[in-house]
């Protein structure tokens, strides 16, 4: 004769008695954990929240309700981004984010956004089994390739904004990087430009892609390409301040920059300034990104855009439509060559 537990797990209904016995813990602790409390541990919550998802445990009843009844909840993550402080202080994240929480709108979503910033496996493990949303974005893949691919081992309930990488298992949502820097390199050597600099961290996943982008417009051109015109930067306008400060101190000839981000772009021109020359008079500039002050700068910055309204969409429906091969494919969004006064044409 089969016991009560098995009784009632064979049937495909998972109670809260049943939830504490598999976790070995009193049904108050079990309630008390589904609830997050302070009373119980975090090794324990995380434990009995695993085994909540494991067993189809209705467990969302137990959380308090949200003001407008949300159809889920997604949260949002935002790895400990690779070379730079913060994500967050990042104009392009806030694009991004907004785009998300439209598309969880739409779909009568709530967003919690985590104050975890994972650097590691460990890190992107206790994002997962710590959270009782539905599932998680992460806005970013940081140098956290293999961490996802290891994670994915286990979870399927995360897609990563980034980019497509070689022996890739978990699902993202990005840009077409190649073809962005290709494009903005591209326009600057058809308007004349010959010594192009491409300015950005070539190892961040994106930023390599963007640069691999301006290798290939460098060779369709036959502009050879000159190891000091790839200069590093983080992206942030002090970095790439001090970046080009360098190069020109250096006296390093260049008429054209290509820069991995808005902001990158935005500490080239300062500097450029600052030395006495002329943007695009001199130097052409383009930046990547298209973030709402790019239209603003003096020059208005020529950029490439990314079309965030659509990765939110692309990112939101893998995750609540996750099933299927097409849910869990990663998907490129298209990029856009927008023309202002930086590039002089």
């Amino acid at each position: 004769m089969c016991s009560r537990r098995e009784s009632s797990v064979s049937k495909g209904v998972t109670r809260l008695e049943d939830l504490a016995k598999m976790a070995g813990v009193s049904i108050s602790t079990a309630s008390r954990a589904l609830n997050d409390s302070p009373a119980v541990n975090k090794r324990t919550k995380q434990a009995i929240w695993k085994l909540a998802r494991e067993m189809d445990y209705p467990f969302r009843r137990y959380m308090p309700a949200g003001p407008i009844g949300a159809e889920a909840t997604i949260a949002i993550v935002v790895p400990r981004p690779q070379g730079r402080d913060s994500g967050m202080s990042d104009p392009f994240f806030l694009e991004l984010l907004a785009g998300v929480g439209e598309a969880a709108s739409e779909r009568g979503c709530d967003i919690l956004l985590s104050h975890i910033a994972p650097g590691n496996f460990d890190d992107l493990s206790v994002a997962m089994t710590t959270s009782r949303a539905e599932g998680v974005i992460f806005l970013g893949q940081s140098s956290l390739h293999a961490a996802f691919n290891r994670l994915s081992e286990t979870e399927g309930r995360f897609v990563v904004w980034g980019a497509q990488l070689p022996d890739q298992n978990y699902c993202s949502v990005g840009s077409d990087n190649p073809m962005g820097g290709r494009r903005a390199t591209l326009h600057l050597a058809r308007l004349g430009r010959k010594r192009i600099v491409f300015l950005g961290d070539t190892e961040a996943p994106e930023a390599m892609q963007r640069h691999r982008g301006y290798l290939d417009a460098l060779e369709h051109q036959k502009l050879g390409v000159d190891p000091d015109l790839i200069v590093p930067a983080h992206f942030e306008v002090e970095s790439a301040e001090a970046a080009i400060d360098s190069l020109i101190h250096r006296g390093v000839p260049f008429d054209g920059v290509v820069a991995a981000s808005d902001l990158i772009a935005l500490g080239a021109i300062r500097a450029l300034k600052h030395a006495g020359l002329s943007v695009p008079g001199d130097v052409s500039v383009v930046g990547f990104d298209n973030v709402p002050f790019a239209r603003y700068s003096s020059p208005a910055l020529s950029t490439i855009a990314q079309d965030t309204a659509k990765a939110g969409r692309l990112m939101v429906s893998k995750l609540l439509d996750a099933s299927g091969e097409k849910a869990s494919r990663s998907e490129r969004v298209p990029t856009d060559l927008i023309i202002r006064e930086s590039c002089g044409g």
